[in-house]
């Protein structure tokens, strides 16, 4: 049997950690809110089995890559922020940083604030020479997110999901290992 620990990182506020069964509530309730999935790649709402995929996914990516996505919570009072980490789905061309926080999370800098833990992550603890990241057009925020992490807008996409069948707008942006500079 192959085991493999993913790591726990905290920055001021946040705990980056492993998905648990525990969090499924939490998670399913956040993607059960149509106003936080319309800045997702489906656009729609997840039942509570697709939300349970996307942890199993999740936990799945680290063993085969080395990296995935964490489940995020406050330090202080372990509530359920959301979901961040480095994505790649297999059809993916490269490794992405993506993050999704529950609506009463907006605006209070947690999702710089984790994606900037992950940005260190990815560069100073796994190597990564390049990370990319995109948002819909329609959500301006996350690309100031993107800028305030010292990203590069590399242009835009207009792509057809398959899976889906969405046409989507995206905006790209991409950092190498070099360009980024630990805030620290």
């Amino acid at each position: 049997m192959t085991t493999f620990e993913i790591p726990t990182i905290a920055t001021d506020r946040l705990r980056l950690r492993a998905f648990q069964a525990s969090d499924l509530d939490a998670y399913a309730a956040m993607q059960a809110n149509p106003e936080v999935m319309r800045h997702m790649v489906t656009g729609r709402t997840s039942t509570r089995i697709e939300v349970w995929r996307t942890m199993a996914t999740s936990l799945g990516s680290w063993l085969l890559r080395g990296y995935g996505m964490w489940a995020c919570e406050k330090i202080d009072d372990n509530a359920f922020v959301g979901s961040v980490g480095i994505f790649q789905p297999l059809d993916w061309p490269e490794p992405e940083i993506a993050y999704a926080l529950d609506r009463p999370y907006w605006g209070q800098g947690f999702a710089t604030e984790a994606a900037r833990e992950v940005l260190r992550h990815g560069f100073e603890d796994l190597g990564l020479r390049r990370i990319f990241a995109s948002h819909f057009r329609h959500n301006p925020a996350s690309g100031r997110v993107l800028l305030k992490l010292g990203m590069r807008h590399e242009g835009c996409q207009r792509e057809h999901i398959r899976k889906w069948d969405l046409m989507v707008d995206s905006e790209l942006y991409g950092i190498l290992r070099q360009e980024w500079k630990n805030p620290e």
